[in-house]
Formats: C-alpha cells, structure tokens, sequence
C-alpha cells in the first residue's frame, strides 16, 4: 500500500490514465444537496488567497497491470467513486460553459486534460469508466446530447444541470482555481500484496452510509480480475437486485433478502446490521466453486421472493390475494419458510391449491396470534425451522400438525381463547392496515364481488352506538346497558361496520341509521350491499342481545376464514407439556422429560433442573458468566457458600436447594436466555392411577 496527499487536477490529469468504477460499486447516488456543498468548498477556496489547499477526503484504488494491447495504465476506483464522478460531472459543465461562451482554449485544456485521454481508442477515451448507465450519462454529457437521458441517468444529469446553471461569467474562474486547490489522500493497492476488500470495510468517507448489500456486493466482486466481475455481476448480482425491490415503492430489499436466506440455510437469525458478517463467514471468497453455487441458489430463491414482496408478480388470482394479505400484516418473518414452498409449487411438488392452503394456514397462525397478544419474536424462530417439518406426501396436514404441537409463547390460539378474546378486544384501535385486514376479509368471504376496503377513501369504519351518542341512544336504552356497551364494547369487532355514509349517519340513532334515505340517497343500513350491515337491516335495536347475536354471526365466519386446523389423525390432547405452560408443580411427579429432542431420565424437578443446566452450561458457556445469571442462579466460587452446591465447572457451583416453584421460574429464565423456549417438554406421571393400584395392593 501506498499513501500519499495529491492535488486533484494533477490526479485526473494522468495520461493514458483510466479511473474505473468496478461493476460492484453502487450506482452513482449523490443528489444536489451533496453537489451544494461541494460546490461551496470550491467557491470559497477559489475566492480565498489565503487558503491553499482544501481536502475532500481519499481516493483508493487498486492499480492493475498495464493493458497490454494499448498500454492504457487502469485504476480500479474502490473508495472515492461519488467524488471523482461529481467532479466530473462539473468539469463537464465547466467544458460546456467554456464551448458555449467562447472560451475554446479553455474548453479545449479541459476536455482534453480532464475528461479524455486525447490518443487512445474509443473505448478507452474518457478518462472516468463508470458502470454501464453511467458511462453513457458521461459519454452524452460531454457530446452535448442532452436529449437521449432516460429516468435511470436522471440523476448524472440532474447534478449536471445544477452545475451548469450555477456557472455564471464571474464565478467561472473562481470554480477553475478552487479545483486547483482540492486535495485528497491517495491510497495505491496492490491487489496480490494488499487486502482491498479489508481496506474497504475500514472506510467511511464515500458521505452515505453502505448498506449491507452494498458490503456484500463489493466483497463477492472486489478480488476478480474485470473480466470475472462483469461475468459474475451481470449473471447472478445484477438479476438478485432487480428482484430484490419492492416494485412499488422503488426501494432495494437485498439486504433483507440475503438476511432472510441467511435464516433459511443456517438457521440462525442474523442481525440486520451484521448480514455482510453472516454471509462471508458462511460463503468465504477462497472457495469461488461454492461461492457461485451458492450465487446460483440466491438467483433462484430471488424469483420467488419478488413474488412475495410483489404479488402482483404472480398469476395466480388465489394465490396473489394471499400474497398480498401477507404482505399487508408485514409477516416477513415468514418469508425464509415461504421461499422453500414456494420452490416446492414452481417445481410441481404441491399444486396451486395445496399453495394456497399453506397461505392460509400461516395467516390464520399469526392473525390468531396477533389477536391474543402473543410477541411477534417467536415467530422468527417458528418459520425459521417450519419447512423441516414438511412431509411432502402429505404436505399440509404436517404442517398443520407441526404447528398445533407448538405450545407456550408459541403456541396456535385454541378457538375457546380466540373467542373470549375477540368478544371484547378492542377492534377500533389496533393499527390501521390490520383493522383493515380483519373488515375486509370478513366482508369479501364468499362473495362474488370484491369490496375493497384498503386504501378506499369511499368506505370507512363505522361505529354502529357512536363514540359521542346522542340522547336518543340513553333515550333508546336502560341505562345499564347503555353504560355496558359504551364501556366494553363500544371499539370491539360486533360494534363495528363498513360504510359508505359514515359522515351521513354520525351520532343519530339506531333506527335513524338503519332507515336513512336524505334526498333518496339510500344511507341506511337496509340499503346497504355490503355483507357486515345484513344483520343490522334484520333488526329494530341495538342493544346487548343483538351485539351478542351479531359477534355469534360474526364468530361463525372468523372461524371459516381464519381456521383452527383439524388434520386426521392428530390427537390435540398431547400429554406433554412445555415449560413454560406450568403454573404450579405441588404434588406432581414427573414420568419423563424431552429436551432439545433428547428424552430425560428424571423423577422430580431437582433433577430436571440439574440436566437442564449441566445441558445449557455445556452449549452456552459464556452465557453463565453474565451477572444477572450469576445472582439468578446464585453461582459461587465457593462451596461453603451454598445451603446444597451443586458443580457447575471446576470452579464454581450453583445453589440447588431451592422450592419447586423456583426452578421452574429459573429454568424458564434460562431457557429464554438461551433462546430454547419451545425445546422442554414435561411428561406427569398420572398419581391418581397408581394410587388406585396401590389401594387395590393393600386389600388384596
């Protein structure tokens, strides 16, 4: 490596020179506001006598072997690329100025110093090579055609139009003598005795931040020679990042797409900030065999994620309605198992209904979810392992079984806990696209004309008794029910409605509100087509038995919709437990226990908690040594210091002589801790059977 403070002009100024921008440097991003400010530096140091030298930062390259056909000297760009193309793009716009005014020896000094190498070949005439949209900005910038930009190069030309009205006949001279003055440090690399890509992941000058893709892109790319970046870019990179985007809103998913793949082929969750770190440690660049495999498998993976993150993409009609349902709960988490499902459909394992089944299944687990207030987190690690359950003759029961075996904070909400929940839940102010969600989906099952609620300013939310009632509801009502309804049920699911008319029918009574028709306009609820208001034209009063009545109705078609799945075979009276499902342990006895898939031998709980932290100190070592475990699990040095010390290493013991009770608040703690909540089972022997063998011993 070589470093050294270099003047800007005499870098650019190189003859036979060419500055490259490899394919793995991002796009050129810099907007006006970054122009500004460089503008300004320029502007002040031109002015200024006083200032002889303004730094804007360094410029790393990695310097190639000469061409050998033309001997054209080529500087691969890996830091510094959005400042030299900016500075490019002014002297281009100070050569237009300078042609347009006159001035043809100055253009001519320009042009021929700063923006081409005068004596080689087309292709190696301009003197910065960006990528490929860049490169023909650049090339029709300094031709002076201005009418072949498209909407990928607006931003070369945006920045150029900028420049090009901010050079006026009394500043020309000054922005000329104030890029005289730019410094920068120059690092030179050598590609076999440097490390660029190392060097690269040190850097933070480039004024906006790199994304996790961006790392990624630059560490697969950054040690092949030209040829084998543009190969390998333009076969696997290039396709990954047109599919990785949310064609909706324009914006790059890569990051959370390789993150999601990650997930699918480790099982283990990354942290969003630590993807690159995830991806190099799984897939290192010595291997370039595997590399590329695994460059094939994350194309293939991309199609089906477009999918997921674009339903519009996929054709079928079914199939595209769940996406988008998916998509607007922003269950992503789910996105690494469907990936896989979706490779099963695509390759005729499963067929469009067996697809869409699955869709349904992981709406009804995660809305039900949603619904009781179980977290989000455990769904990671739900989905993160749900495809090894997969039995692809008989696709969906599995799964449906797999996820009915879930239990604790993982667990699929049972239809009694759905429907004691969703009684009195408050509807009204969960978040918006998920209030939605529910309305919309219980409106449209089974009908043959879609109402389309989300995102329709013509339908909204009605509150069947108002938030601010007028006397004729307390006039309407006994005042217990009255105070009852607004109380417990004023935002809950029976209270609430789709309308048309929300503006119309306000605070007015029940009867005013079913029988609306102002200027023959048909308002009320008996005119109304849509499904959730059929009850309401049925009724004359809206009272505690008729919000009951309507929830029942309601309830009935949750069930249709969201479905608590009933495979055959599967026995739902499991006689295992998970840990964290026990509430109390007095008088009971322990027949066996099952961890991490491993069946215990134990009788009571003492021993269970001896192999559970004997199981878990041996995986997680360092976990132990953190001191909120230290005071939890009462870890000492010292034997004496414990009632009953049990050895934890060769150096420390743990307190054992605890209640029952204490264990299973310790052991649940732990279990948390070392993310293994859904991996212990207790199977109780059953006390009353043996003490009736016991009974019958004694008489005989």
């Amino acid at each position: 490596m070589k470093a050294g403070e270099v003047s800007l002009t005499r870098f650019l100024s190189q003859t036979d020179t060419q500055f490259v921008i490899p394919v793995y440097q991002r796009n050129y991003d810099w907007a006006i506001a970054q122009c500004k400010v460089l503008l300004n530096d320029i502007l002040e140091a031109g002015k200024d006598e006083d200032i002889t030298a303004h730094f804007i930062g360094s410029v790393v390259f990695v310097h190639d072997e000469l061409y050998s056909s033309s001997g054209m000297c080529e500087l691969s760009i890996i830091d510094g690329q959005q400042r030299l193309t900016t500075v490019t793009i002014l002297y281009i716009a100070l050569y237009d100025y300078a042609k347009n005014h006159e001035y043809h020896e100055m253009a001519e000094r320009i042009f021929e110093t700063y923006l081409i190498n005068k004596f080689s070949k087309n292709e190696e005439k301009l003197k910065l090579r960006p990528t490929e949209n860049n490169d023909k900005a650049i090339k029709y910038l300094i031709d002076g055609d201005f009418d072949n930009f498209d909407t990928d190069l607006s931003r070369i030309y945006e920045n150029f139009q900028f420049f090009r009205n901010s050079i006026k006949s009394d500043n020309f001279d000054i922005i000329l003598r104030g890029l005289d003055k730019l410094m920068f440090v120059e690092v030179s690399l050598d590609r076999h005795k440097d490390n660029p890509q190392r060097i690269f992941e040190s850097l933070n000058s480039t004024g906006l931040d790199l994304s996790q893709a961006d790392l990624i892109r630059n560490y697969i790319l950054m040690s092949l020679n030209r040829e084998e970046q543009t190969r390998i870019y333009e076969r696997y990179w290039a396709v990954i990042e047109k599919l990785a985007k949310d064609e909706t809103t324009n914006t790059s998913l890569v990051s959370a797409f390789v993150r999601d793949y990650l997930t699918l082929v480790t099982k283990k969750i990354p942290n969003k900030g630590a993807v690159y770190e995830g991806f190099k440690n799984k897939f290192p660049t010595t291997n370039t065999v595997k590399l590329e495999s695994a460059l094939a498998n994350l194309k293939g993976y991309a199609h089906h994620y477009n999918k997921l993150i674009n339903p519009a993409n996929e054709k079928n009609l079914l199939i595209r309605l769940n996406l988008n349902y998916i998509k607007r709960l922003e269950i992503n988490v789910c996105y690494p198992f469907l990936v896989q499902v979706y490779e099963d459909y695509e390759g005729g394992a499963i067929d469009a209904g067996e697809f869409v089944s699955v869709l349904d299944l992981v709406q009804s687990f995660s809305w039900r979810r949603f619904l009781v207030g179980l977290g989000t987190n455990a769904l990671n690690r739900i989905f993160m392992t749900l495809y090894a359950d997969v039995d692809l003759e008989h696709y969906v029961s599995s799964l449906e079984i797999a996820l009915l075996k879930k239990s604790g904070n993982q667990k699929f909400p049972r239809d009694s806990e759905m429907k004691a929940v969703l009684r009195e839940k408050d509807i009204y102010n969960i978040k918006s696209k998920n209030r939605v969600y529910l309305l919309e989906r219980l409106e449209n099952h089974n009908n043959k004309e879609y109402v389309r609620v989300d995102g329709n300013t013509d339908i909204t939310i009605e509150h069947i008794f108002p938030k601010n009632p007028s006397e004729k509801w307390s006039d309407d009502l006994a005042l217990s029910e009255f105070e009852e309804i607004k109380e417990k049920y004023l935002n809950s699911l029976a209270n609430l409605t789709l309308s048309g008319n929300n503006g119309s029918l306000g605070n007015k009574s029940f009867l005013e509100k079913k029988n609306m028709n102002v200027d023959g306009k048909e308002q009320g609820y008996i005119y109304s087509r849509i499904w959730l208001n059929r009850y309401l034209a049925d009724i004359e009063e809206w009272n505690i038995k008729n919000l009951e009545s309507r929830f029942d109705v309601l309830w009935e078609r949750f069930l249709e919709i969201w479905k608590l799945p009933k495979p055959v075979n599967y026995n739902d009276d499991s006689d295992e437990i998970n840990i964290f499902d026990i509430t109390e342990t007095q008088g009971e006895k322990i027949d066996y226990a099952s961890f991490l898939g491993d069946r215990l031998v134990v009788s009571s709980i003492g021993e269970l908690y001896q192999k559970i932290i004997s199981g878990l100190y041996t995986r997680y070592p360092d976990k132990f040594k953190l001191n909120g475990v230290i005071n939890r699990i009462q870890i000492t040095k010292s034997k004496v210091l414990s009632r009953r010390a049990i050895r934890l290493s060769d150096k420390h013991y743990y307190e054992a002589n605890i209640s029952n009770n204490q264990i299973v608040s310790r052991v649940k703690y732990l279990l948390e801790l070392c993310e293994h909540e859904e991996d212990l089972y207790i199977k109780w022997k059953n006390t009353s059977v043996e003490s009736t063998i016991e009974n019958y011993s004694l008489l005989d």
